[in-house]
């Protein structure tokens, strides 16, 4: 059966109502939680960005959730301390946390004044970090030089069983290519047929483990404050990569983001006041080879994640489960 979660959204929350948040998710009945590593929000707007490793501890501790963060090591976060935060938090929570591991955006990562490398780079400097990472899990000394420098590197609290590394892939090209590595995948969007070319290529490639699903959506009282939810708080979502990647900044984003129509916004974020819309829509992705959907409601302020959770966890989970 599919598991359904909640996505925490840093880029527009501030970390202790987000808190508040995922504790009432849980009480709702989502099967578990997410978020991403970010430096920097997408939009100015937005104005939040805490830090979610810091979080991540907080909310393990107040949920019995499963939780996963997506990162990007190699650049604005070595490859050494991001083993060693995935390293604590899984001594400290067994068997609940696991890491997505992706090749970042410019976004987060210009700040550190090294130059942007190109996807190529990105790629490899990724592939040598997972592979950092791992050995640091399995307690090994680590000396690298490569795209990144590794020196005698050792992370010595550990959990007994290292958290799960997953793929952070929106291509097929992108999760094939890492099938190789990871224990699972993790993707976004919201078009079911190139979902399923997303997950038939990694399990072609021989990728094991979970596949996840991270899908946006808007749901408001009516049509017009749907749309007007997902036009205010998550214009950028209708931005792709590789433009998606390159931007470095919340105002580059702000400034590309004013010329979305709505029909690009309607493709990368589910808008419908209707819960049963909603139903209809997530199980179809569900069913695109899902074995995770987490479900990130773009609205921003406290009244719309509040009923947002209320309303899904009382009428929309429930009959999803029933549909599978």
């Amino acid at each position: 059966m599919t598991d359904y979660g909640y996505h925490c959204s840093h880029e527009q929350i501030a970390p202790s109502r987000l808190l508040r948040h995922v504790v009432r998710a849980q009480d709702a009945g989502f099967d578990a939680a997410m978020c991403s590593d970010h430096l920097t929000p997408w939009g100015v707007a937005q104005g939040e960005s805490g830090y979610a490793f810091s979080w991540l501890g907080a909310a393990l501790a107040s949920t019995e959730l499963p939780f996963g963060v997506v990162t990007a090591p190699g650049q604005r976060t070595h490859p050494v301390t991001t083993a060693q935060a995935i390293a604590t938090l899984g001594e400290m929570f067994p068997g609940r946390f696991w890491a997505a591991l992706g090749s970042g955006e410019a976004l987060n990562e210009h700040v550190t004044g090294d130059p942007w490398p190109d996807k190529a780079t990105r790629e490899r400097r990724l592939r040598e970090c997972v592979g950092i990472i791992r050995a640091l899990l399995a307690g090994e000394e680590v000396t690298h030089h490569g795209e990144v420098q590794v020196d005698r590197a050792r992370v010595w609290s550990r959990p007994a069983e290292p958290p799960a590394l997953v793929a952070a892939a929106v291509s097929p090209e992108s999760a094939a290519a890492h099938a190789e590595w990871a224990d699972g995948l993790i993707t976004v969007g919201c078009d079911p047929r190139a979902l399923r070319e997303v997950v038939e290529a990694y399990r072609e490639a021989g990728g094991r483990g979970p596949a996840r699903l991270q899908v946006h959506l808007a749901w408001a009282p009516d049509e017009d404050a749907a749309l007007a939810m997902a036009r205010r708080d998550w214009p950028n979502g209708a931005i792709t990569p590789p433009e998606a990647w390159d931007l470095p900044t919340p105002e580059e984003f702000d400034q590309r983001a004013a010329s979305v129509t709505d029909d690009q916004l309607r493709a990368a974020v589910l808008i419908s006041s209707d819960p049963s819309v909603h139903r209809d829509r997530i199980a179809e992705l569900a069913d695109a080879g899902f074995d995770a959907v987490m479900l990130h409601q773009v609205g921003a302020d406290a009244d719309a994640q509040e009923a947002f959770i209320d309303t899904f966890g009382e009428r929309v989970l429930p009959e999803l489960r029933s549909l599978s």
